[in-house]
Order: structure tokens, then sequence, then C-alpha cells
């Protein structure tokens, strides 16, 4: 009787070994499973910091690129103001240059008359960069101004009066030359001729 007993007994125990292993088993082929999935887990993420790595590295790049084309933009800025000023300055004194010359050129065309000689040709007839007209439209495609805010012509007095056959200013150049023939300067004639 008390062989059967401890028979039983250890049947019991070999019967809860079974089960305690066989849940052994089960527990270590899960932990071996997470392991697995955890060690996965470790080379995407390891993978995912090289990429944000690299995105970053290639985001500063393009700051830095961004800065440089700035930074390009407003030396471009800068010179284009230089040169726009440059280019004003030119045509002011390209102006007042024309300014001087035309008159003198009225006297001498005057005094050509007396003597019956023809007038000097006009600098737009003479070469067609020498007249102020090119250097207006080159101001004028660059700043944006009114071609006659640059080119116009200067106006006459408030009390010159107009003629039927032509403008105030025309008139007044009529005058002035028959005035100056009427009166030459005693001018050498050889002067005159160059």
């Amino acid at each position: 009787m008390a062989d059967e007993q401890e028979i039983m007994c250890k049947l019991e125990s070999i019967k809860e070994i079974r089960n305690k292993t066989l849940q052994m088993e089960k527990i270590k082929a899960r932990l071996k499973a997470e392991f697995e999935a955890l060690e996965s887990e470790e080379r995407h993420l390891k993978e995912y910091k090289q990429e944000m790595d690299l995105l970053l590295q290639e985001k500063m790049a393009h700051v830095e690129e961004l800065r440089l084309i700035h930074a390009d933009i407003n030396v471009m800025e800068n010179t284009i103001k230089q040169s726009e000023n440059d280019l004003n300055k030119l045509l002011e004194s390209t102006r007042r240059l024309h300014d001087e010359y035309k008159p003198l050129k009225e006297h001498v065309d005057a005094l050509r008359m007396t003597l019956g000689l023809q007038r000097l040709p006009d600098l737009c007839e003479e070469e067609e960069k020498l007249s102020l007209e090119p250097a207006c439209h080159v101001i004028n495609k660059f700043t944006g101004m009114h071609p006659y805010a640059l080119c116009a012509k200067p106006r006459v007095g408030p009390g010159t009066p107009k003629s039927q056959n032509g403008s105030r200013t025309n008139e007044e150049r009529e005058n002035k030359e028959s005035s100056t023939a009427h009166h030459p300067s005693p001018q050498p004639v050889n002067d005159v001729l160059m």
C-alpha cells in the first residue's frame, strides 16, 4: 500500500514536471521570438537614425546653399544699384556735354551762314551713338522710367510767341540765327572753317 502511494506521488511529480517543462518550452520559444524581434527593431532603429543623420546633413547643406544664394542676390542687388547710379551719372554728364555743344554749334552754323557756308551736320547725323536718344532708351530699359522724364526737350518761356509754321523752339532758333547773321562776331575765318 505504501509502495502504491509512493508510485502515485512519483507519477504526479512526473506529470507536473512534464506540464511545467512544456510551459517552459513555450515561454522559451516566446522569449526567442521576442529577442529576435528586439534585435530586428534595434537594427531598424539604427538604420532610421542613420537616415535621419543623412537628412539633417542634407538639410544643412541646403540651408548653406540658400544662405549663399541670398548672399549672392544681395551682392547682385547692390551691384545693380551701383551700376544704375553710375549709368545715371554718365547720362547726366552726357546731357551736360550735349547742352554745352548745342549752342556752340548753333553759333558756328550762324557764322558759317554769314560766309555762305553750309551748316555743320548734327551729332545724330554724324554718328548715331552721339545722340542722346539711344542713351535714354538704355537708361529707361533698366530703370523703368518714362522716356520723357529723361529725354524731354527743354521748354521755352511762356512769353515766347508760337509760330504758325513751327514750334516756339524752332522760331527761337530762327530768330537767334537771324540776329547772329546781322551782327556776326568778329571771329577769324580760319577758326570758323575748322
